[in-house]
């Protein structure tokens, strides 16, 4: 029993050394349009941080949330220092965009992450989207609606794993209020995840709030999304809610999930 627990003490303490012993780079503000909008090469830039003394690793792409209108990039604090790879995104704002700008930047830089994060030593198999709230909603946009990527080579299966934090499954409430609908007022078509639910597509892991303390009915919109997905015959769906943590709060314990689905996936990541 004391040999056992030395091993396992020995194991544990070596998994700090090594994600200590990582060393971290970050490239900031590169651009992955090659449009030619003024406003598309201001705001389409994105963050690569990685580790430099280790290859094969996975890599997150975040899309930060702000319904749409606000937000910038960001590298989230839970996934540093991990051994992944975090690639943070800047895309375009309602009003100054469409909405189809919105997530074709999203597409644009997924793609961009495809064709360039072997080039800093990660692994094109092992690209996760990620993001909150209005990110999770263009994470599962992208990944639900193969057309997105499509414009760019790109086969939206190849995404390693789908992992929206609270992000809606319906139309955006952004599109539904430009279309003089009431919060209440639900919509699903070619604008909302659900319209595309498929056996097909990559793991999905839904992560949400509290019911109780979410956003106007953004559990059951994602319980709904999960049934469907499951009755497509979709094998990797997953939901969970966090109980007690309301839509803003929600992120940083959902990283604890999203990091052990890697890990379990890939054995890339020491806690």
């Amino acid at each position: 029993m004391k040999k056992t627990s030395l091993f396992l003490f020995c194991l544990f303490i070596c998994s700090i050394l090594t994600a200590q012993n990582l060393d971290y780079q970050i490239i900031e503000n590169i651009s992955y349009t090659e449009s030619e909008d003024t406003y598309a090469m201001e705001r389409c830039k994105l963050d690569v941080y990685y580790p430099q003394n280790q290859k094969d690793y996975s890599t997150v792409v975040w899309f930060h949330g702000g319904g749409l209108s606000s937000g910038n990039k960001f590298i989230p604090e839970e996934l540093k220092n991990c051994g992944l790879a975090v690639v943070a995104v800047n895309y375009r704002l309602l009003s100054k965009a469409t909405l189809s700008d919105c997530i074709n930047d999203a597409a644009a830089a997924v793609a961009w992450t495809f064709r360039e994060i072997e080039k800093y030593g990660g692994n094109r198999r092992k690209i996760f989207v990620s993001g909150h709230s209005a990110g999770g909603y263009l994470a599962n946009m992208i990944g639900l609606d193969k057309k997105w990527l499509q414009v760019y080579g790109i086969d939206a299966d190849s995404i390693a794993a789908l992992l929206p934090f609270s992000g809606h499954a319906i139309s955006h409430f952004a599109y539904r209020q430009s279309k003089g609908m009431k919060d209440t007022q639900p919509s699903i078509d070619e604008f909302a995840p659900l319209y595309y639910v498929r056996p097909d597509a990559p793991p999905l892991i839904i992560v949400l709030g509290d019911r109780n303390m979410e956003m106007l009915g953004r559990y059951e919109e994602n319980a709904y999304f999960w049934r469907m997905m499951k009755v497509v015959g979709h094998k990797e769906t997953y939901i969970y809610e966090l109980g007690g943590y309301d839509h803003g709060s929600m992120a940083s314990p959902a990283f604890h999930i999203l990091k052990n689905y890697i890990k379990g996936r890939y054995s890339a990541v020491d806690n």
